[in-house]
């Protein structure tokens, strides 16, 4: 276990490092003339020579690249070239904020996909058909287009919610719940209906194993079956569709917390990459990529748990 821990940290490592090269090159070779995009079209030639030396752009773009990249594992990104705030600072501010609405809606749709999925793979017939119906709509509804429903109808017409804004969990536990509930429910119908359809699949697969034909000869409950044995068997399978659907939902936030002005790493995405900010826009990149990582790691180890038979290695 621990071998197998620390071979997924190297290479996540090694990953996490080629993503930054790739998006290093892309973003500092496809840029154009960055000095005088931060100046603005006016600058006069010496003040873009001037920025450009102050920024190191007149450099190799090797020697640009591992700066850059020892600078990052102390934990220094940078700066922002147009605000001067630290690019750590920006990115880790905003993390709790965007990880608040994945986490939250990951963890609901866990929950509510297992009991859909189980259900229909249990009932069949009408149930069943009912189900998936509405897991193909959940499906095909893009997820802006759930959270604008969502606005219009608990925000603007019942104010069960307030429309916009986001307030801090420190400040008020309340009005955090409230102002994070319909963004989290917005994220969650597509990846309910993903993780559902898995989760019914893989049910009706191990129902009709030999072993839980034998377990309910020995007269198991047919409760104790379900949930005891076949979901940890049924359960490696969904957790590999969970894993890819967080993923999918730091996507979706970046949406998300545009229409709700929600101010996590998706708006953030959204006004680093207009401006052409590239420290902050690396900044996002590497914070991504060590939760997707992060993320798939902890899959692992929970197929393991659920299930002795999956081999780490």
């Amino acid at each position: 276990m621990l071998s197998f821990i620390i071979g997924r940290v190297v290479s996540g490592v090694v990953l996490v490092a080629v993503i930054s090269a790739v998006a290093f090159l892309l973003l500092y070779a496809g840029g154009g003339d960055i000095a005088r995009r931060i100046l603005g079209e006016n600058a006069t030639a010496e003040t873009v020579a001037k920025k450009t030396e102050e920024l190191g752009l007149n450099r190799p773009l090797l020697t640009q690249y591992t700066d850059w990249l020892a600078s990052a594992f102390t934990g220094n990104l940078g700066r922002s070239w147009f605000t001067g705030e630290l690019v750590s600072v920006s990115v880790t501010n905003r993390l709790a904020v965007t990880l608040s609405l994945v986490i939250g809606a990951t963890l609901i749709s866990a929950v509510i996909a297992i009991v859909i999925g189980v259900w229909a793979a249990r009932r069949g017939g009408a149930v069943d058909g009912t189900i998936q119906i509405l897991s193909l709509v959940g499906f095909a509804v893009p997820g802006f287009l759930i959270a604008l429903i969502l606005v219009l109808i608990f925000a603007v017409n019942l104010h069960w919610f307030k429309a916009t804004g986001y307030v801090p969990i420190a400040t008020s536990f309340s009005g955090w719940v409230s102002s994070v509930t319909l963004p989290i429910i917005a994220l969650s119908i597509g990846a309910i209906a993903s993780v559902a359809v898995q989760v019914r699949g893989s049910v009706i697969d191990a129902t009709s194993r030999d072993y839980v034909r034998t377990l309910r000869a020995r007269g198991l409950s047919e409760r104790s079956v379900i949930y005891k044995h076949v979901l940890r068997n049924a359960g490696g399978p969904a957790l590999a569709v969970l894993a890819l659907q967080f993923v999918g939902l730091l996507g979706g936030a970046v949406v998300v917390e545009q229409i709700f002005s929600i101010p996590g790493m998706g708006q953030l995405s959204v006004r680093s990459t207009t401006l052409g900010d590239i420290p902050v826009v690396m900044g996002l990149v590497i914070a991504f990529a060590i939760l997707v990582v992060i993320v798939n790691l902890l899959i692992d180890l929970a197929q393991a748990a659920l299930n002795p038979k999956v081999r780490l290695s």
